[in-house]
């Protein structure tokens, strides 16, 4: 998988160093000499990653980052600090500052592309999700909700046989998240489907294969989302590796630093909770997309695609699919008398009624304004006559309760029925045909079912 990849360093050399490095291994390469000037590159050009220098004049590494992330045009990117310092406070500073992960100087070319490559895979999904988003916000489908998006408060189940450092990890971690400790990996498989918010393994443990564990929780679909943090030897680097090409999305060395612990673990959390918060729009879009917002039935839009389906099939020689056409009598006269908001009561409760009055198997939707289409597949003519004649008596049985039960009204449906004919292969037809038959039974009295076999 290829990337652009900005590289934002004041001394020619190194970027020259790292663009021949990259472009050698087909990486597309952007450069920037200065902190302003990358992060004006970054807004302009969104790379996939930023490998950015932090000694660097008159705005530092830690200041360009801490501009980047809190930018939203530019906060998921992904950031790689590279630097000649190697001290605990310098890697907590940056992890603070937002960086997603650090290079030493010199660079190991076998360390940059394992880190790239792992960055690269976590920065496609998260434009993935949010151009899909995007999309949901263009056509009006999800409102713009603010997500809780911090790093407090964190479910965190740590995955470790030895009892001494997962104690050490969990009293750390307990300060301000919610840690469980764990020695079986069976048990941890089985505890990571449920609610947890990131999980720590001992890449390291003496008594199961951590390496093993992550790729397990990577090729579980229940699990496949959930950020993990290697506890790793970096002396080990064969192992570090693997962790990486595994999708491990972040490393912790041993042994283990609290503050860098805590850094890391609030990093991974926030970035969780901004994909959730993505996949729970995305969800919330393609559910809107489907339905009526004001019965909660499918839409036309989601009928279209199921009724084509089931017409071609039944053209084929499958079994027969009907449609049922249904109009509220008089609507017109509910609106003008009682206004649009009981109106919409009266389509809101008829639309319950002829949910729980159709099978399983039954697409009920709203095709628009009073008018309500019910797919039925595998069904004769016959058949759905009966069902639509027991929809139109439970909604004439009992008067509709509006206005907050002061008013009860009675209202009673027309319903058309046809049912697909052998050979026939278009939808339109069959949509013709019961909607001729809701108008005869319109036409002829309201409040009755009429079926057309042709």
């Amino acid at each position: 998988m290829t990337a652009r990849i900005l590289v934002v360093d004041d001394l020619e050399a190194n970027i020259r160093l790292l663009e021949a490095r990259l472009s050698a291994e087909y990486y597309e390469v952007l450069t920037a000499r200065d902190g302003p000037s990358g992060i004006a590159m970054a807004a302009a050009e969104t790379p996939d990653i930023i490998l950015l220098d932090v000694m660097m004049p008159g705005m530092d590494g830690f200041t360009v980052c801490r501009k980047l992330k809190d930018d939203p045009a530019t906060r998921h990117i992904p950031v790689v600090l590279v630097t000649a310092l190697d001290g605990r406070s310098d890697r907590v500073a940056g992890l603070e500052a937002g960086a997603d992960d650090f290079l030493t100087k010199p660079i190991d070319d076998v360390m940059l592309f394992a880190r790239v490559r792992s960055l690269t895979r976590l920065k496609a999904v998260m434009d993935e999700l949010r151009e899909r988003e995007a999309s949901g916000r263009r056509i009006g489908v999800i409102a713009g909700a603010a997500a809780r998006l911090g790093g407090a408060g964190g479910r965190i189940l740590v995955v470790d046989d030895n009892e001494r450092q997962a104690e050490r990890l969990a009293a750390e971690l307990a300060i301000e998240h919610r840690p469980v400790v764990e020695a079986d990996p069976d048990k941890a498989l089985t505890a990571a489907r449920g609610p947890v918010d990131l999980l720590i393994v001992n890449c390291a443990a003496n008594n199961f294969d951590g390496l093993r564990l992550c790729a397990q929780i990577r090729s579980d679909e229940a699990t496949r989302n959930l950020p993990l943090l290697a506890v790793v030897d970096f002396d080990q680097r064969p192992r570090l590796i693997k962790a990486l090409e595994i999708g491990v999305n972040d490393l912790l060395a041993r042994p283990v630093d609290p503050g860098e612990l805590c850094a890391r673990a609030k990093t991974q959390i926030r970035r969780k909770r901004y994909t959730d918060y993505l996949r729970s729009n995305l969800d919330q879009s393609l559910e809107l997309a489907v339905t009526d917002q004001l019965t909660g039935l499918h839409n036309r839009r989601y009928m279209a695609g199921q009724l084509k389906a089931l017409v071609e099939r039944a053209g084929q020689g499958g079994e027969p699919v009907s449609l049922l056409a249904i109009d509220i009598d008089h609507f017109k006269k509910i609106n003008d008398g009682y206004g649009h908001d009981v109106g919409d009561e009266v389509l809101c409760e008829f639309a319950l009624r002829l949910a729980s009055n159709v099978r399983a198997i039954d697409i009920p939707v709203r095709h628009g304004g009073e008018e309500f289409l019910v797919v039925m597949p595998d069904t004769r003519i016959e058949d759905a006559h009966r069902i639509a004649e027991r929809i139109r008596l439970h909604v004439a049985g009992s008067p509709f309760r509006v206005a907050g039960g002061a008013e009860a009204l009675d209202v009673t449906i027309s319903i058309g029925v046809a049912t697909s004919l052998p050979g026939e292969m278009k939808v339109d037809s069959l949509l013709k045909r019961a909607d001729a038959a809701m108008y005869e039974a319109k036409a002829s009295g309201r409040n009755r079912v009429i079926a057309r076999a042709a």
